[in-house]
């Protein structure tokens, strides 16, 4: 069987689809695709495109490399690598395309580009400077788990600055992989809390908006070097994620009632 190279794309909901692509001695690549699983029944033949170019356009779009494979004339998938599968679990994905996600990253996001433009009222710029400071001291709480960088952040001081007297002003900077994740925490959970008159926007290197939903920003957070839920403590004290629930501690003080 031909040797293909496996790519993958997680959906909000938990879902995947695959994608697969080979490179043919006529200068012609075929692309496979489907949901994620042990076949990839559509497939498809073009020329005038080269496979590295394609693959880019793929990454582009949120795909990660999974691992190269093997696929038939009936698109049976088969991992050259048999404790891999076309259901990879989370741990092995994760350890496959993290250099991958990570270099992808680096192209796209680097650097980070952010702006906050103020021209709210009084009463908006009192309480946007009570929660900058909120979250400063949150950060700071979280230090342990995510120490500070070697090279300072410019934007700390000047939020603390411009925020301690309640009046109009216009920021912008960058943020580069050196700073660390958080200053991009901060900015987001900014963005997040919608202050009226106060606008806050972040942009990628290829001018891309960043939203102030964490869940699908996956390559930001590949960008600094870290993922969901390494960030989680920080960003469920910031109020960009919901506290997960433990279930087995909610039901310890119930009564039982089995009988």
């Amino acid at each position: 069987m031909a040797k293909w190279n496996l790519f993958r794309h997680r959906n909000s909901d938990g879902s995947s689809k695959d994608w697969a692509v080979k490179s043919n001695s006529d200068g012609s690549i075929t692309t496979r695709w489907g949901k994620t699983a042990s076949c990839l029944p559509s497939s498809g033949t073009r020329s005038g495109i080269s496979q590295a170019a394609i693959e880019r356009q793929k990454r582009n779009k949120g795909y990660v490399f999974v691992a190269e494979v093997e696929i038939d004339q009936e698109g049976n998938v088969r991992f050259s690598n048999p404790n891999q599968n076309g259901n990879l679990d989370q741990h092995t994905e994760n350890s496959v395309s993290l250099s991958v996600q990570n270099d992808h990253a680096r192209s796209v996001v680097d650097p980070l580009y952010w702006h906050i433009d103020c021209k709210a009222d009084h009463e908006s710029c009192v309480m946007l400077g009570i929660e900058v400071r909120r979250m400063l001291g949150a950060i700071q709480a979280c230090e342990e788990l995510f120490p500070m960088s070697e090279q300072d952040w410019d934007g700390w001081q000047q939020l603390i600055d411009h925020t301690l007297n309640p009046q109009n002003f216009t920021l912008s900077g960058q943020i580069q992989q050196v700073h660390g994740v958080m200053p991009w925490l901060l900015l987001m959970a900014l963005k997040f809390k919608c202050f009226a008159g106060v606008e806050i926007g972040m942009a990628t290197e290829n001018s891309r908006e960043i939203t102030a939903d964490l869940k699908v920003e996956p390559e930001v957070l590949a960008f600094f070097g870290a993922d969901l839920e390494a960030v989680r403590p920080l960003a469920e004290m910031l109020g960009l994620l919901k506290p997960k629930l433990n279930l087995a501690l909610a039901m310890a003080d119930q009564d039982d009632n089995w009988f």
